[in-house]
């Protein structure tokens, strides 16, 4: 994302990052990668593209924002019919992928019992 959205892209990226650290901790890891891949990948869009991935990236800040600071509120939102009918065959999948990882009964990690050494 060259040109003037520079410092707009850093402030954003930092700020994702701190909003995930109100998150429990395994959803916070994922939460971080993804945020770090995606930025990764949309390093070199063209204006037009790097305006929608801010605008996108902004709307989710907010929402994490609300969402961390109101006690007991459930995380994440549904998405319309409508809003899924707009993703491309990439970002299905990528949603996908998203959702088994967030979802898994099995976490790689866990801070509360660390294993035992060996």
């Amino acid at each position: 994302m060259p040109g003037p959205h520079v410092s707009r892209v850093r402030a954003l990226y930092r700020r994702l990052l701190t909003l995930h650290r109100a998150l429990p901790p395994d959803l916070r890891a994922l939460g971080d990668q993804y945020v770090k891949d995606e930025f990764r990948r949309h390093k070199g869009v063209g204006r037009e593209e790097a305006l929608r991935f801010l605008s996108e990236w902004e709307g989710y800040a907010a929402v994490l924002s609300q969402q961390t600071r109101a006690e007991g509120a459930q995380l994440g939102a549904r998405l319309s019919q409508e809003q899924l009918d707009a993703f491309s065959p990439e970002q299905i999948g990528q949603l996908q992928e998203l959702m088994q990882e967030a979802t898994k009964p099995n976490r790689q990690f866990s801070l509360r019992d660390p294993a035992p050494p060996s």
